[in-house]
This record gives structure tokens, sequence and C-alpha cells, in this order.
């Protein structure tokens, strides 16, 4: 199904030349809404009654280039697994010449108002295994872990406040890699490092691959910290493994791969200073 079609990147999107990586995010629950209001599952209607509505359990995402100015993204979602109270949706994300921008994989579960998982209804549940397509990608991190404890690590925290909220009054989605990405560059500045002076002619440090699970939901007013362990570094990518906790208990665990695009969204190698504050200790 088309669930976003040909959306022309606007100004308050970009981050430089580039959209901000968190817009991946928010195209996904744009799609996320679309397919469920065309399979008789609106969120408005699961708000209405108190639940939280199609909320990730794991997402896993992979970024082919990044879109900016005078670019279309266009999101085709498809259902490729489905179960009592789940179901796994494709996402995949052209430019106007139908050429890969990002794919993604997202297990979506509903909190009923009590808590837990809810049931998919007979019929939802019906339309979405009809829909269903034999598709397997490979989405997500691919490169291995480095030697533990040979990396740095670091450690932020956040209030959750009114702008990041949603209407379920849990951290919006798009927010999290938000975090994590301030986490990022307040360990870059730690170490001397001017993000402005490395990007030159390139953009680093953006969103990649990534895959988190979603253990419990960050409501607002928590104070959420953010503990990140480097786990390898190559010429292609930072790897970063990510812990999001509210009073020591996780609520996202996952790793994210960050990468060097150029000023036209594709990827390239990271330069010597920019591995540098990531040296082996």
């Amino acid at each position: 199904m088309r669930t976003i079609d040909n959306h022309d990147v606007r100004f308050g999107e970009l981050v430089g030349p580039l959209v901000h990586g968190a817009r991946f995010f928010d195209w996904e629950l744009v799609s996320t809404q679309v397919v469920t209001e065309a399979f008789d599952h609106a969120f408005e209607d699961i708000v209405d009654a108190g639940g939280i509505p199609y909320a990730p359990v794991v997402a896993t995402t992979s970024v082919h280039r990044y879109p900016g100015f005078r670019d279309t993204v266009t999101v085709e979602t498809t259902p490729i697994s489905v179960g009592q109270s789940s179901v796994e949706l494709l996402y995949e994300m052209t430019d106007a010449d139908g050429d890969p921008l990002a794919t993604a994989r997202i297990t979506h579960i509903t909190i009923a108002p009590e808590g837990g998982a809810q049931p998919l209804t007979e019929t939802t549940r019906t339309a979405f295994h009809d829909a269903l397509e034999e598709v397997d990608p490979d989405v997500g991190p691919r490169e291995s872990d480095g030697e533990d404890g040979a990396w740095p690590s670091f450690t932020e925290t956040f209030d959750v406040r009114g702008p990041h909220v949603e209407g379920s009054e849990l951290a919006y989605f798009e927010e999290y890699p938000r975090f994590a990405d301030v986490a990022l560059e307040r360990f870059l500045e730690s170490t001397g490092t001017s993000l402005d002076v490395l990007r030159e002619d390139s953009q680093p440090f953006r969103l990649r691959d990534w895959r988190w699970e979603f253990v419990s939901p960050v409501q607002y007013e928590s104070t959420l910290t953010v503990e990140s362990d480097v786990r390898a570094v190559t010429d292609e990518t930072v790897r970063v493994h990510h812990r999001l906790e509210i009073d020591d208990r996780v609520s996202i665990e996952g790793v994210i791969e960050y990468g060097n695009f150029d000023e036209e969204g594709t990827p390239i190698p990271f330069t010597p200073a920019m591995r540098e504050p990531f040296v082996a200790e």
C-alpha cells in the first residue's frame, strides 16, 4: 500500500542539506496510521478507548540515501507477518526515480488500557493476513562488535517534557534518535571535537543502520538516561550500543551504526579525523 505519495521534502525537515534522521521514524509512524485506518483499526479509535496504538516492539532500518531539497519521498508499506496481537510491517522509501532511500521493518503491538498487548480484532487480523507478502529483506546493522571494553562509553540524561510528547502522554517515536544524537554530539564536544569543523563538505554521524527493541514506554515527565557504548569503528560506520533507561529500568535497547554522507545524501567513508575520537582506549 502506498502510504506516503510523492511527499516534497520541506525546509523544516532538514538539518543542513539533508533531512534529519528522525524523519525516517516520522514517515514510518505516518505510514502506520494510514495502514491501520485502511484495515479498520484507526489510531483515533484506539486512543479514544484508552489504548496506545501500534507501539513499536522491534524496529530496524537501513538508510540507502538521505533525501534533501528537491527530493520527493514515497513510502510503500506492506504487512509481512501477523500474530494474535502483533503485526510486522515493511516500509520501503523511494525517491522520484524509484531508487531506494530507506528500508525498515517494525513489529507493532497495541497496548491495552490496563496494560499488556491487546489482541487484534478478528477482522483486522484477517485483513492483515490476507495482505501478507512473502518478503524477508535484510535490514539493520550488519557489522560485528569489536573487543569488549576497548572503546569509549558516554552517558547523558534528558527530561522528557511537553515538546517531546505525543497524544498518549509518551515520548514521541522520533524523539528517541534525537536523544541518542545529542548524546553523541556531547561526547564529541567532550573530546574537543567540533562537529562543524568535521563536516566540511560532508554530513558525519548520521543514522545509517539501526535495530532497537522497545521494552517499556517512556512516560511524560520522566528522566531518561541514555547510556552509549561504542562497539566498533570502521571506515564506513561507528557502531554504538544504546540503553535508554528510567530509574535503572531499561525502556529501549539496541544498536545504531552511524555513517558519513555527502551533500547528495550518499554514504561515503569517514575521514581519519572523524574516527579519531573513538580510538580504542
